[in-house]
Order: structure tokens, then sequence, then C-alpha cells
């Protein structure tokens, strides 16, 4: 994923979640797909997803539980991971971490 996203729409409305301990902004891509940047506080959290997600961390720490796997995975740091459609996944956030998501057709693996 590049640095920089060029020609994007971006939602001013706020995605806030578990009481605003995690925060993001959708960004749409020229071509209709959508992205969104965000930052997760410290905690415990389980999302659900309707598509495929490619969660790209940016910087931070924490541990990954992901569908069908029993060994949490570990990222300090950078690191990418993705998520099946229809599905939901376990997050122990351990510092602030800074985040990227791509979706269904337009997520990058």
């Amino acid at each position: 994923m590049t640095q920089q996203l060029q020609n994007v729409t971006v939602d001013k409305q706020a995605n806030i979640y578990f009481d605003g301990k995690v925060t993001s902004r959708t960004v749409w891509l020229p071509d209709g797909n959508k992205l969104t940047l965000g930052i997760m506080l410290p905690g415990v959290y389980e999302f659900g997803t309707d598509s495929l997600e490619v969660m790209d961390i940016l910087s931070g720490d924490l541990k990954v539980l992901l569908p069908g796997e029993t060994l949490w995975r570990e990222i300090s740091g950078r690191g990418t991971f993705t998520v099946p459609a229809k599905s939901s996944f376990k997050l122990e956030v351990r510092s602030v971490t800074d985040y990227c998501c791509s979706y269904g057709a337009g997520a990058e693996a």
C-alpha cells in the first residue's frame, strides 16, 4: 500500500466504536472502492465483517485472533492480516495503533 492517497473523498463523520476507543474515517477511492483510516486505543475488541477486509497496521502493538485459528498473531510496528467475509476477529491492542483497512474487491492483499 502506498503512503499517500490521491484524488479521494473523505467522509467527515467519524466511525466510532467501543465508546470512542476505536475510531476511523471512511475514504472513497476514485474507482468507488473504500477504505478506512483509524486509530485504536489499548483494549480488547471483537469485530464482525460482511466483506473481505485487509488490515494494514501502520504502527502499534497488538495481537489478533483470526477466524478458524487458535493461536493469536503478534504485530509490533507494521503488519498486515486478512479477514474473510462474513466472519469476526478479535484484537488485543496493547498500545495506540494506527491502521488502514481495505474492503471487498478493492482490498489489497
